[in-house]
């Protein structure tokens, strides 16, 4: 049943209120008994999962909260793919049914990240969805891993794609569904309990959500769906209407192959245009590089693209630091209007590659952020250092093991607060995985991990410090790698200096490694060999000779910058006992 505003009937704020906390703590709960059922490091341990439930017009009601936004932000989408492929085949949805997808043209965020998705029925009718999302380790790609799969000349290349693919059918496993996955994943024992984890995860969420409706009644709580969409679409309404009308740009680029011979796959620049009328925002993207057909960095408009941007602008726009909380659902996206021209890297065309869709993901949110500094310039962070990602892979008695870590980031520097140090950035919110958890199950060793010491970007409020780690290969092996930022340093803002880049060297036992691009594809390591991965700084907020001498000290005194850098980025002058000298650096601001 639709509910419409010529017939919705109504529901007191209270009522409507605690029914969004419910549907809130069902997601919630979703995604912890998701992480404690899971296999794999990058569900239990990283959190690289989504859970939500969505209502039967394709619309988010909640996300789990704790989980990375670009894995529960998708899930509405998932949910309006799935059901158009369903549509156009003539099946329909039925109680029991369990419905597998990830086709990043249909909503998916790309193919490692497979939905499961369960209808929820209330008195025989289909009310609601219930739906996970998880990254997995492997999805029988062009080499081992899901993640640095940057050679992928098309969609197929990239494994295995699951367009609303039933594995339970009317409460009936489909065997053969699940042979075929099976025997064509590798590391399949984790993938596959996954995967099973994810629509145990879904059922809870789907029983819930029925015992939520037959406390209230199924009419109560569509119009208290209604009541909190309309809540959060004002809010989002407000919050546009208090900037001044008028249209605000901003360009930044991201490596692509920085070593390809090709120039139309480096360099390459992402647009945003934001228009202001009113209590509405038009997001353009007009502007922004062509599509690579043969490369994989191409972004999803609907699963990245669209979240990219309705995260960055609620971020920014309804910080919950100064509004409060702030339910999540489809009411905060109505007022955004997105333009994408079709063929741009920001709405490829299928068959394109989208696998290593990430990165640029996050730097086209970086740039939403940008574009909005000129309209609320007290409100955002300084260029935010990206993320790099890299499957670690190898055969052990003809059996593969593979693990994915994601290396931090870091964020700028922002009105009246530094950037945060070493964490995951914007769109992603993932956590590091625990050095006892890789070496106790792979044959890795974590050498080295700090923060990187004096590089970031010098402001007022100073950019985030990125971070140092070097891998050790205790057996032959394999990695590929995809990251982003080593060409294009964060951004100041405000009179605050740009960031530090990212690095990436492979260290081999034989003295041939080197310096590595952003971006490399499968490739053969030894024993001894060892990456050392130097993570992004953020970049700074306001002129650095305006910030507290004190703070400053605080910086050198932590070992965080030195006192050279003091001097040189903000003309501090602080002697070999770590006192300050005042008139000195009087002097040298003056």
């Amino acid at each position: 049943m639709n509910i419409t505003a010529q017939n919705a009937p109504t529901v007191d704020h209270v009522t409507a209120a605690v029914i969004q906390g419910a549907l809130e703590n069902i997601a919630i709960e979703m995604g912890y008994k998701l992480m404690r059922m899971s296999y794999s490091s990058i569900i239990r341990e990283s959190e690289d999962f989504g859970a939500g439930l969505v209502d039967i017009q394709g619309r988010g009601l909640a996300e789990s909260a704790q989980s990375t936004p670009l894995q529960s932000g998708p899930i509405p989408g998932y949910i309006r793919g799935m059901q158009k492929i369903l549509s156009a085949r003539g099946e329909s949805i039925n109680p029991g049914d369990v419905i597998m997808h990830n086709d990043a043209y249909s909503g998916a965020s790309h193919v490692p990240d497979v939905g499961f998705i369960v209808p929820v029925f209330h008195d025989g009718e289909l009310i609601a969805f219930s739906a996970t999302t998880a990254h997995h380790l492997d999805i029988g790609a062009l080499t081992p891993g899901s993640c640095g799969i940057v050679d992928a000349i098309d969609a197929y290349a990239e494994g295995l794609q699951f367009k609303a693919i039933k594995v339970y059918d009317g409460g009936a496993k489909v065997i053969p569904v699940w042979h075929i996955l099976r025997d064509n994943i590798r590391v399949s024992d984790l993938v596959v309990g996954d995967m099973e984890a994810q629509i145990a995860a879904a059922r809870i969420g789907a029983e819930r959500l029925v015992e939520l409706i037959d406390r209230y009644g199924k009419t109560v709580f569509q119009a208290a769906c209604e009541n909190v969409m309309d809540h959060a679409e004002r809010l989002m309404r407000q919050a546009i209407a208090a900037l001044p009308d008028g249209t605000y740009a901003a360009t930044t680029y991201i490596d692509g192959y920085l070593d390809d011979p090709d120039p139309s796959h480096r360099e390459l620049p992402l647009v945003v245009t934001i228009t202001i009328s009113g209590d509405e925002m038009v997001v353009d993207l007009t502007g922004t590089a062509p599509q690579i057909p043969d490369k994989p960095i191409n972004m999803p408009l609907h699963g990245t693209v669209d979240i990219a941007i309705w995260l960055t602008v609620r971020s920014v726009l309804l910080d919950t630091a100064v509004h409060g909380h702030i339910p999540v659902n489809d009411g905060l996206v109505r007022p955004i209007k997105i333009v994408a021209p079709k063929g741009c890297l920001a709405n490829p065309i299928f068959p394109a590659p989208t696998i290593a869709r990430f990165c640029p993901g996050n730097q086209l949110a970086d740039t939403v952020m940008k574009a909005l500094a000129e309209v609320a310039p007290s409100q955002v962070s300084a260029g935010i250092g990206n993320l790099r990602v890299i499957a670690f892979t190898g055969l052990q008695d003809s059996e593969h093991w593979v693990h994915m870590e994601i290396f931090e980031g870091s964020y700028g520097g922002r009105d009246g607060k530094d950037g945060m140090d070493a964490v995951d950035t914007l769109y992603a919110n993932t956590r590091n995985n625990p050095i006892e958890d890789i070496e106790s199950h792979l044959p890795l060793r974590v050498d080295r991990y700090e923060l990187r010491e004096d590089v970031c970007g010098a402001g007022q409020w100073r950019g985030g410090l990125g971070s140092i780690r070097e891998f050790v290969y205790l057996a032959d092996g394999a990695a590929s790698i995809e990251g982003e930022g080593h060409k294009f340093p964060p951004w100041g803002f405000r009179g605050g200096a740009d960031g530090g880049s990212a690095g990436l060297r492979l260290d081999r036992v034989d003295g041939k490694g080197g310096e590595l691009p952003s971006k490399v594809p499968h490739t053969a390591v030894r024993a001894g060999d060892r990456f050392v991965c130097v993570g992004p700084a953020g970049g700074g907020y306001g002129d650095p000779l305006l910030r507290n001498p004190e703070q400053v000290l605080a910086d050198v005194t932590d070992g965080l910058i030195s006192i050279a850098r003091a001097a040189e980025d903000y003309g501090v002058v602080i002697n070999n006992d770590l006192s300050l000298d005042y008139e000195a650096t009087a002097r040298r601001r003056g």
